[in-house]
């Protein structure tokens, strides 16, 4: 995992409740005791960058790609499903959670070492996730334009 540290910025996601804004990226980095933290900004629109700090684990010694990510201690962790990466260009996010045994939520995300991707490598890494049946159509390009530097 740690070719996998530094920031990441966000390209295209499926639409998601907890990321509203833009410039959304992610900086992962080695913890104190030796576990992984990721800290996820975002710009809303009044301006302000919203940050929010989470913890990765391996879920499975046997698979390192399927990791588990955790935001706060009250909540389960997450799948984090790290389905392709090249760890210099791009990586290719899927997560799912099922509510209250109710819902059943998928997340991806495509991210990139740079704030824009080439069109045709979007289209590739789309195709991938079409390859694990994972619905591409709805998925929305975040805004990586004018962002603050300090961010």
């Amino acid at each position: 995992f740690s070719q996998y540290l530094g920031k990441w910025y966000e390209i295209e996601k499926l639409p998601s409740s907890f990321e509203k804004g833009s410039c959304i990226q992610a900086n992962y980095s080695l913890k104190e005791n030796g576990k992984f933290k990721v800290i996820n900004k975002e710009l809303l629109s009044n301006g302000k960058v919203n940050e929010v700090e989470g913890e990765i684990m391996h879920m499975d010694v046997k698979e390192p790609a399927k990791l588990g990510v955790r935001f706060n201690w009250f909540m389960p962790s997450a799948p984090y499903w790290v389905i392709s990466t090249d760890y210099e260009n791009y990586s290719l996010v899927y997560s799912c959670t099922n509510i209250l045994w109710l819902f059943h939520i998928e997340y991806a995300w495509i991210i990139s070492r740079a704030p824009e991707m080439h069109p045709e490598t979007v289209e590739h890494l789309k195709s991938v996730l079409q390859s694990y049946k994972i619905d591409t159509e709805k998925m929305m390009p975040t805004d990586q334009a004018n962002c603050p530097p300090e961010m």
